[in-house]
């Protein structure tokens, strides 16, 4: 099967999506040799990391360095919402990484399509996407199937699976467990189990009262080496013949926590200024300019949460790192009311995701507020209280 194929050169050499080739992707040997080890010693593993910080791209890129004599599949399952979607999810994967030419490709594609499906075509991508009339399929059978079908193959076979604990909120309860009856009896087929909830990943994967607990190896994803990317855009701004001092990717890496989505994105606009010579007044123009398009999004934000859940996002991103919520003294100097308040607000800004909490390198927990752009903006706007 042939390698994945990366796109075409980006527009900048900080794309904010898609995987461009190893170019135009920043270090994480550590982990791609972790991943690679696994998989080709037949290990599946549980891929978890806090949004935009770089999953799909480490898979994208894992995919590219495989030997070619892999089978790769990738499904991003956040959309899905049932066992059909799962099911037309996998399907759509299938028929977009294996060519209906080929010897595994007719076999693959005459089982989907003797399931009647329907066929309609990506507006973006041009690709086929799969989708089945939910009366005439048994997901769990046919899922089943599929992943039989690829089992028999004379090629190893790797299906990273995105957002995996999207089944979690699926109204079938089981599928956990016949997903696992599956699987387990697959050694041709190794998978990466990837998601951004890490508690819903450790429920499915962590709890001994669950079928996966224990089938997998586990990798923590976290941000990228404040150096390691500094490097990284140094390097791709003087290939460009621009000059940028390290103060200034200093500057640009401390605003956006070294976070690879805000990097990625400011490092673009930056970069899409045409300036030879970047100085700090043009990141920080730049930056300017992006929270000023995404406002009418954060004013929605403040709309829709209560005003107690409103103060206490406010007060997190004004310190930036929030220990201990509930003390007298948080409490006071942002006048967020008793502490019960302030843990049911902390509860559901943690289940809407809008903060996310951590432990630092002392091991004290902390809380921060989950988009950088959000957290600058309210700095920016609510820097005193109102």
């Amino acid at each position: 099967m042939k390698k994945v194929t990366a796109q075409k050169k980006p527009s900048t050499p900080f794309p904010v999506t898609g995987y461009f080739g190893p170019d135009y992707f920043c270090n994480r040997e550590e982990e791609v040799k972790t991943l690679k080890r696994n998989i080709l010693a037949g290990q599946s593993t549980v891929l978890v990391s806090n949004r935009r910080i770089g999953k799909t791209g480490l898979i994208k890129h894992l995919h590219w360095v495989l030997p070619d004599n892999w089978i790769r599949i990738y499904l991003d399952i956040l959309p899905t919402g049932d066992n059909r979607n799962f099911l037309e999810e996998l399907a759509t994967a299938v028929i977009n990484s294996i060519p209906e030419t080929t010897a595994p490709g007719k076999k693959l594609w005459g089982y989907i399509k003797s399931l009647q499906p329907t066929f309609q075509f990506d507006p973006f991508t041009g690709n086929p996407q799969v989708s089945f009339r939910s009366g005439s399929i048994r997901p769990d059978y046919q899922t089943g199937t599929l992943f039989n079908l690829l089992e028999a193959q004379d090629k190893k076979v790797l299906i990273s699976i995105d957002e995996f604990q999207q089944i979690s909120s699926y109204p079938e309860k089981n599928t956990d467990s016949w997903l696992r009856s599956i699987i387990q009896n697959l050694t041709n087929v190794v998978f990466i189990f990837s998601g951004s909830q890490q508690h819903l990943m450790n429920e499915i994967f962590a709890n001994p009262s669950r079928p996966f607990f224990r089938s997998t190896s586990f990798l923590q994803l976290n941000k990228l080496p404040f150096q390691e990317y500094k490097n990284f855009i140094m390097n791709k701004f003087q290939e460009a013949r621009r000059n940028i001092d390290e103060k200034t990717i200093d500057e640009i890496l401390e605003w956006t926590h070294c976070h690879t989505f805000y990097v990625q994105m400011l490092c673009s606009r930056v970069f899409s200024t045409g300036a030879k010579k970047i100085d700090n007044s043009i990141w920080k123009e730049e930056a300017l300019k992006i929270l000023k398009e995404q406002e009418s999004i954060f004013y929605n934000y403040r709309v829709l949460l209560t005003r107690h859940q409103w103060n206490l996002l406010r007060a997190i991103a004004l310190e930036e790192t929030g220990y201990e919520l509930t003390s007298k003294s948080f409490i006071s100097k942002y006048n967020l009311g008793s502490p019960s308040t302030v843990l049911r607000s902390a509860t559901s800004l943690l289940g809407k995701e809008f903060l996310l909490t951590g432990t630092d390198t002392s091991g004290n927990k902390y809380y921060s507020v989950y988009d950088v752009f959000l957290e600058r903006w309210i700095q920016y706007n609510f820097g005193t209280m109102h």
